[in-house]
């Protein structure tokens, strides 16, 4: 049992290492906190039994060839959906003292996703003395909604998942030390929107301060890529569309639809969204507040935070060129490398960039986006592929280098192959292959 600022908790005793599933970092944004910014969570009395996932953010259900098989088809890691998600997870190394910790954000496009889905553990960064913990952020509608409704009421709309996102680093910041941590070695890491997301914190003067690295996997680039730059006026048009499909004419009938309702209008929502959007668009939304500015304006003018940065992409990655099997064709490759370039620019240390080339065993989607992440979890026994030993080494080896460099911000380290820092004189990328 540990005691933070908040009140007692109990945690899952592994061994080696405690796990507290299902720690509240914020209110349930919920009735009339729905659309709002996360508020602190109350202190408890007695003690916090931290043993349940909890529920996952409000999301459609998509079906997927692919990833269904690969990461939702185990019920034990799945979960009832809710607006009352803001909860975090936490696995801790025994006899934990000042250790660097990791926060992770999931993918899922602004959409969906969750923060434990079962190729998600903290189990192999316990191993190395890293304290992992898992967040969850409201994604889609309830995460990323702008209107005018909600700009007249607060000044700013938008960016609710993102804020949540700043509410847990920040519940981090103030808590970590209890469970052994060291809140002045934070690593935030992601992949896909998490690593945009990553992106977005590095780029926001709200979280200056407590973020000591960042890792973008699948999603920070600079020049080219996945980040849009969505003003306000824009994202508050995309609102009004979606108070028009449910029929709304106040703020108050928009809060008091249910949340069921609000998941069934995204279909059309996005129907009517799309020809203006163009791709996503629940997305951050440049609000003066969480960015204030584009996001490559926002490095060209040196206020992305200086801090130790590791990126990179897959080889079957998305914006990827489909007629070409050069690392060239994928958008994230290209921006990977120019985002390290442009840290050079300004006269900081250029990034540490991979490229991971390995195709997953059992058929032959290639190293695919997200293809990576069983590597770097270390869960790879959860996964029905035919791994290899090579296979299980690679994952070895990855994770030694993620650990490594949530340590020190220096991915190297004993008995591992050299990683160069991506320069221009020596654009060196780190592939990860068997």
């Amino acid at each position: 049992m540990i005691e933070t600022k908040l009140g007692k908790i109990e945690g899952i005793d592994r061994g080696s290492y405690t796990e507290y599933r299902g720690i509240p970092y914020a209110k349930a944004p919920v009735g009339e906190r729905r659309w709002k910014a996360p508020e602190k969570t109350e202190p408890w009395t007695g003690v916090l039994k931290a043993d349940s996932f909890r529920c996952k953010c409000m999301q459609e259900t998509l079906p997927s060839d692919l990833y269904d098989k690969e990461f939702y088809d185990d019920p034990s890691f799945n979960a009832q959906v809710s607006e009352d998600c803001l909860y975090l997870h936490i696995w801790a190394p025994k006899n934990a003292e000042n250790c660097p910790v990791a926060m992770w954000i999931h993918g899922g496009a602004f959409m969906g996703g969750f923060s434990f889905e079962k190729e998600f553990d903290g189990a192999a960064y316990c191993k190395r003395g890293v304290i992992f913990v898992s967040v969850e952020y409201r994604c889609n509608v309830f995460g990323y909604l702008a209107h005018r409704w909600l700009s007249e009421e607060n000044g700013t709309s938008g960016n609710y998942g993102t804020l949540d996102q700043i509410a847990a680093l920040e519940w981090i910041y103030e808590n970590i030390a209890a469970f052994g941590g060291n809140p002045e070695n934070i690593t935030v890491f992601g992949q896909s929107a998490g690593a945009m997301s990553t992106q977005t914190l590095i780029s926001s003067e709200l979280t200056r301060g407590k973020i000591a690295r960042a890792i973008m996997q699948s999603g920070g680039t600079y020049g080219c890529g996945l980040h849009r730059d969505i003003p306000m006026k824009e994202q508050e048009e995309y609102g009004e569309m979606l108070s028009e499909i449910l029929g709304v004419n106040s703020l108050e009938e928009m809060r008091n639809v249910p949340a069921e309702k609000l998941i069934a209008a995204i279909g059309p929502f996005f129907e009517k969204a799309m020809p203006k959007a163009q791709g996503l668009f629940l997305t951050p939304t440049m609000d003066g507040k969480v960015l204030d500015g584009g996001y490559y304006e926002i490095i060209d003018s040196g206020k992305i935070h200086d801090i130790p940065v590791l990126l990179g992409s897959v080889k079957d990655d998305i914006l990827t060129d489909e007629n070409t099997v050069k690392p060239e064709g994928s958008l994230l490759y290209k921006g990977s490398i120019a985002f390290s370039h442009k840290l050079e620019e300004l006269g900081r240390k250029p990034a540490y960039v991979y490229y991971f080339k390995r195709d997953l065993p059992g058929d032959d989607n290639g190293a695919w986006h997200s293809s990576e992440l069983w590597y770097m979890m270390g869960t790879m026994k959860r996964c029905w592929r035919p791994w290899t030993d090579a296979d299980l080494a690679l994952s070895e080896q990855m994770l030694d280098y993620w650990a490594q460099f949530m340590k020190t911000g220096d991915p190297n380290g004993d008995d591992l192959p050299a990683w160069q820092p991506c320069s221009k004189e020596n654009p060196f990328i780190k592939e990860f292959d068997i």
